[in-house]
Formats: C-alpha cells, structure tokens, sequence
C-alpha cells in the first residue's frame, strides 16, 4: 500500500516535512512519560498502560516495585498480591497474568534482562509491536515507531494513513519518514494527540497544525 503522503517516485510531501517541524517546535524535547529507572521497569509501565493512563500507572509502579524489584521477584510472585497492587490501572487479571509471563521470560530466557530487538521484544508474554517499539527507542536508542490510540488517531486525521491497522500505520509512518525520525515523530503524534488533539473535543484552536490538517471534524469543533 502506498501511503496516502508519498509522492510517486518516492519524494516526501511538504506537508509530511511541514507537520515534523511543526511539532519539533511546539515539542521540542520529547520524553517518555512513564517514570521508570530502567529498561525493565519501563516493560513493566508498558504493559500496565495499556488501557489507562500514564499518570495513574506513574501512581502504581512504586509500590509495585518496591514489592517486587527484578524480574525474578515478579515472576515469583503470588496472584492474589500483584493483582491488588496493580488494580487501579484496570484489566487487572489479564495484565497481572501478562506481567507474571513476561518476568519468567525475562528471567530464564533473557538472564534477567530485557532485550534489545523486536523479534525478542515480541516472544514475550505481553508484549506487541507497540511495546517493543516503546522500549527500542526509549531506552536502547533504535529507531521504532510507537502506535497507540494517540498515533493512530493523529495519523488518521492528518492523512498519514488511511489504515485503521496498527502495524499498517507503523509501516505508513515508516514509509514518510527518515528512520533517524521514527522515535521522535511517533513521539510527537503521541503527544501531540494526548494534549491538543484530543479524541472528543480536540483544542483545533491552538493546533500549530490548523492549516495543514485536512480531518473533517476540524471545522465542527
């Protein structure tokens, strides 16, 4: 598939250039918004955001690793005690199952450590492109394209993509942009949606991206 922004013969539109400069000014540093000190805990937020937001998994992961500190605790951990920890960020039987799937992994398959690449990222329990994309340009400094809500909205109403697909719309981003610009782009879309363009009532008023977006839903709002 042809993404919607790709000129024939393979040049990038100056909308696509014109919506990365934008956002690199309006988003000038661009940080991962689940606290975390290391690789694995940053697995770990990963996988408890889904379906939640950072704030509230930002509210449960020091007492979550305070109690259990390494993968090996975790794996080892009993059910009734990480489901109550991890409650509040919703889901919580799946993700305490997930979580306890991806600490065994991490710690006899792995020594302990969290991998750095996406065909290993993804053989654990819990983990899908997103993630390891999360974790390959947040803490190993590997070009990944990050797909959540955010981003796939983002792409869909600046025109990015026509797909509804995750992994389509990475491959469409991919496709726009240099991959030295995965992370920082994908970054920025996930920022820029969680902040200015929201889901429902989207500030389109103080968008810096008003005159380049073409979403239908703009002129209502």
């Amino acid at each position: 598939m042809t993404p919607p922004n790709r000129k024939r013969g393979g040049s990038t539109s100056g909308r696509v250039v014109q919506i990365a400069l934008r956002l690199r000014r309006a988003i000038p540093v661009t940080r991962i918004e689940l606290a975390h000190r290391s690789p694995w805990e940053l697995l770990v937020a990963t996988i408890l955001s889904a379906q939640c937001t950072d704030q509230r998994v930002n509210q449960v992961t020091p007492a979550l690793f305070r109690r259990y500190p390494t993968p090996q605790a975790l794996a080892m951990s009993e059910k009734v005690d990480l489901e109550a920890l991890i409650k509040p960020t919703g889901f919580y039987k799946s993700k305490a199952k997930n979580l306890v799937g991806c600490a065994q992994a991490v710690s006899t398959r792995f020594g302990g450590h969290v991998p750095s690449t996406m065909d290993e990222l993804i053989s654990i329990p819990g983990v899908g492109r997103k993630t390891a994309n999360v974790l390959l340009g947040g803490v190993f400094g590997k070009p990944g394209v990050v797909v959540d809500t955010h981003v796939k909205r983002m792409a869909n109403r600046l025109a990015l993509s026509r797909s509804h697909n995750p992994e389509q719309i990475e491959r469409d981003l991919q496709a726009l942009y240099p991959q030295a610009e995965w992370t920082e782009i994908s970054q920025r879309l996930l920022l820029h949606g969680r902040y200015v363009c929201l889901a429902r009532k989207p500030h389109c008023g103080a968008c810096p991206l008003s005159d380049v977006c073409g979403w239908e839903g703009k002129l209502t709002t």
